[in-house]
């Protein structure tokens, strides 16, 4: 897909559609809702609400208000929207802390709405629940389970408690396959 020099591409990602059967959200719905805002090109990856487009909107902040709304009045659910873009994301990739030698699978990165505030920072980087690892680098939070996230103490609501910022996990995989749509797209 080619993209004039006058757009460029947005990596979207909701929180918590297609959870557990609530705020349910077909693709292909999402997709015509996104064309619908005057979004070009819009491509989805899985089910969970990710959403690659190009646009000649340079206001992110306004953007996903505009996102989230249409939502709203489309789907009666709001779930959050967080946008990157493709240097953003290609940033949150360099960045990683951990290891070469790590499980791509057991890496999430959760995106947050804004950066934490100092307080806030300083109480991730207290955390101390088992053998997972956590590191905050602005607005994304890398998260690192090495035995998995299934029995884990170090739960969404323990994050989201601590941060108090609203964000949504994607793990590695995801967050490579989304920079990698989003570089096709701006091709």
């Amino acid at each position: 897909m080619l993209v004039s020099a006058l757009m460029f591409v947005v990596i979207s990602m909701l929180r918590g559609i297609n959870v557990g059967g609530h705020n349910l959200i077909k693709m292909d719905a999402l997709r015509e809702l996104y064309a619908s805002l005057k979004f070009e090109n819009a491509r989805t990856y899985v089910q969970s609400g990710n959403v690659v487009f190009a646009t000649r909107e340079r206001d992110l902040q306004k953007m996903a208000r505009r996102i989230e709304d249409a939502i709203e009045v489309r789907f009666a659910c709001r779930p959050d929207v967080i946008l990157r873009t493709v240097d953003e994301m290609r940033t949150v990739i360099a960045r990683n802390p951990f290891p070469e030698d790590f499980h791509p699978s057991k890496l999430i990165v959760n995106f947050l709405a804004s950066e934490p505030e100092k307080a806030a920072r300083e109480k991730i980087r207290a955390i101390q629940v088992g053998p997972e690892r956590l590191h905050l680098d602005g607005r994304e939070l890398y998260l690192y389970y090495p035995e998995g996230m299934g029995r884990s103490k170090l739960t969404p609501a323990v994050i989201e408690k601590a941060v108090k910022v609203r964000g949504t996990g994607r793990n590695w995989n995801s967050v490579r396959k989304l920079l990698e749509m989003a570089e096709d797209s701006s091709l």
